[in-house]
């Protein structure tokens, strides 16, 4: 019996991945289904640690990579996420394995005979990849190709962060547009998050670029930035707390 743990905030997505484990692997418990990386961490750290996880990149509250950096995880993980036309060098490493969305049988029985294939030592370094993924250090300067140029951008010059149309762009101070081959959950893999917050699906925005925040309809946050925005940035009523702690942690109140 593998005893497996769901992290998916996307209901649809969570309730197809296990209507796949119940026809493919009836062998597989699903000991839960966590919807928050703050959910995840109180689990992993009152439970027993699972023989799988499944975990989504991007979830309501943040990354889940923040899951790794909180608590130590030993199991094997296989992340999901909906992005298809970028390196996804980030989750991409050694034996960790990946699912596309929408996920399919074929994908999910494919991780499952490469969990089987594994030994336990095997499995405890599969574990420890995690570790190391989350750790790596972040980068200063990212290499831009702009037509027949490669331009080197600091990340000091970088204001926000935006994704559209499965492409992503950075936008320094001067209002340039820097297109980057990296999704959002990359980056924020490799942005110092004292200086970067993930506002949405979205926006990656920078600490010193928040210009003014409004409370908005639903105690949702609209932000104002020092440069100006392809679109209006949003935050939850769920993340509001955590923006706010964020800039308070360097902005303490007077």
């Amino acid at each position: 019996m593998i005893r497996a743990l769901i992290i998916e905030d996307e209901t649809a997505a969570a309730r197809n991945l296990q209507a796949i484990l119940r026809e493919v692997a009836p062998g597989v418990e699903v000991l839960d289904t966590l919807e928050s990386v703050q959910e995840s961490v109180e689990w992993l750290r009152t439970h027993p640690q699972p023989d799988l996880l499944f975990a989504d990149i991007h979830l309501a509250d943040g990354d889940s990579f923040r899951i790794f950096r909180e608590v130590e995880v030993t199991a094997p993980v296989v992340f999901t996420t909906a992005y298809d036309r970028y390196a996804l060098d980030a989750f991409k490493v050694g034996s960790i394995d990946y699912l596309l969305k929408p996920i399919n049988a074929a994908d999910v029985i494919r991780a499952l005979e490469k969990l089987r294939r594994l030994s336990q030592s095997e499995r405890i370094d599969y574990g420890s990849r995690v570790r190391k993924i989350v750790a790596q250090p972040r980068e200063d300067v990212f290499l831009v190709q702009v037509r027949d140029k490669i331009i080197p951008l600091g990340r000091e010059q970088i204001a926000f962060c935006y994704t559209s149309n499965e492409k992503v762009t950075a936008y320094g101070y001067d209002g340039a547009a820097y297109p980057l081959d990296k999704t959002l959950e990359a980056l924020q893999t490799l942005l110092p998050e004292n200086d970067f917050f993930r506002a949405n699906r979205q926006f990656i925005v920078a600490r010193r670029a928040v210009k003014e925040i409004v409370v908005w309809f639903g105690s949702r946050l609209a932000l104002s930035l020092s440069v100006a925005t392809p679109e209006r940035i949003v935050i939850s009523k769920a993340r509001a707390p955590e923006f706010k702690a964020w800039l308070r942690s360097v902005h303490p109140a007077e």
